[in-house]
């Protein structure tokens, strides 16, 4: 895989999608991106330990996010990795979201040709 072209990332997976997204308001360690994403959808979607890292494994394998700078010793949470969305990560996001929306606009365009009584 070419990690330089963005399209080359696409699709991508929900929980990946997801990540990617909590990650647009700045760093978050592992355990906050699964909170973010649990509170964004009422408690709907629920993200594992096993899910949430091994994503993240994979996303930083694809240069989409990186490990933030580490915290000073002396903060309470220094034993957590904090990451971020790297420019081409942000970049497969925003491709993500626009397949996404051209997705929706076409499912509701047949589906409102099917309705009956429906010119």
């Amino acid at each position: 895989m070419a990690h330089d072209d963005p399209r080359a990332h696409l699709p991508l997976t929900p929980i990946v999608l997801h990540i990617l997204i909590a990650l647009g308001d700045g760093e978050r360690h592992g355990y906050a991106i699964a909170q973010e994403i649990e509170m964004e959808f009422y408690g709907a979607i629920r993200v594992g330990p096993g899910t949430m890292y091994g994503s993240i494994q994979r996303m930083l394998g694809a240069k989409l996010i990186e490990e933030a700078h580490p915290r000073k010793r002396d903060d309470a949470d220094a034993r957590r990795r904090y990451y971020r969305a790297t420019a081409l990560g942000n970049k497969v996001k925003q491709l993500e979201l626009e397949r996404l929306e051209t997705l929706l606009r076409y499912a509701n365009v047949r589906r409102a040709a099917h309705r009956p009584g429906i010119a």
